[in-house]
């Protein structure tokens, strides 16, 4: 396969929320001010994002089928749509949904996929997946560092109607922050995660500030009570393709 060589067009000035001292720190939100950084904040945040990326592409372009749909919860700003097509052949046209509950994202990812001309079908759908989603006719799923952003009380409830709403063969490709197994572990993984934070160029007040802010939303899951989840709403196969520290990747398989 030819693998075209685009770039994830990132786009947007780089991250400095929580560069200076707030007086008051707000529940962390995907406004305005986080999207226009966000290409940067995940690159910088998020170990091996592009490897990620690349990975998630690679498997996903393994399901994807013409008849099918690609859908992404928690798209953000069309990363993992403009990975996938790099991985799919010159003459397969896709249909694509991306669903955020920020219209900054949809605005932000429809905008960088006219910038680059994007080839495929895309529909992108505002929708608070804590308030459930309908699912139809898709060969892959994707939670790309968002499930963690849903509270735990309707993530059953959402990976239900994911699951309904897959093809069978198809799959449900899972990115997410985790806790460790042992408190140890976790003590020891959120220290060098904090410290390749470091090396990217954050400083110790815009860790900690941006570590308060997330505090009450993004909740992690340890990777076996998300692969214990997964089989419980009945995916047949589950996976792990990345783990790095605190960071991980599932695939699931519905038979």
């Amino acid at each position: 396969m030819n693998v075209r060589t685009a770039s994830l067009s990132k786009a947007g000035a780089a991250d400095r929320v929580f560069a200076e001292p707030k007086p008051r720190l707000d529940d962390f939100e995907f406004n305005k001010q986080v999207v226009d950084v966000f290409d940067d904040m995940v690159d910088r945040s998020v170990p091996y994002y592009g490897e990620i990326q690349r990975m998630v592409a690679e498997l996903a372009a393994d399901f994807a089928t013409p008849e099918g749909v690609i859908y992404d919860f928690g798209c953000s700003t069309a990363n993992s749509f403009i990975a996938i097509d790099r991985y799919l052949p010159e003459d397969f046209t896709a249909q694509f949904v991306g669903i955020d509950s920020s219209p900054e994202m949809l605005d932000k990812a429809q905008q960088k996929l006219r910038e680059i001309n994007f080839r495929h079908t895309c529909d992108f759908r505002q929708s608070d997946l804590n308030e459930g989603v309908a699912v139809n006719n898709a060969n892959v799923a994707l939670l790309v560092l968002t499930l963690q952003f849903v509270r735990p009380m309707h993530r059953d409830a959402l990976l239900k109607s994911i699951y309904d709403g897959l093809n069978p063969n198809g799959c449900l490709i899972l990115v997410e922050k985790v806790l460790g197994e042992h408190s140890i572990f976790n003590r020891l993984f959120i220290k060098h995660y904090y410290e390749m934070k470091k090396r990217n160029g954050y400083s110790d007040l815009e860790i900690a500030q941006k570590r308060e802010a997330l505090e009450n939303v993004l909740i992690p899951y340890r990777l076996e009570e998300n692969k214990t989840l997964l089989r419980r709403i009945g995916f047949e196969h589950v996976d792990v393709f990345f783990k790095w520290y605190n960071f991980c990747g599932i695939i699931a398989m519905k038979l």
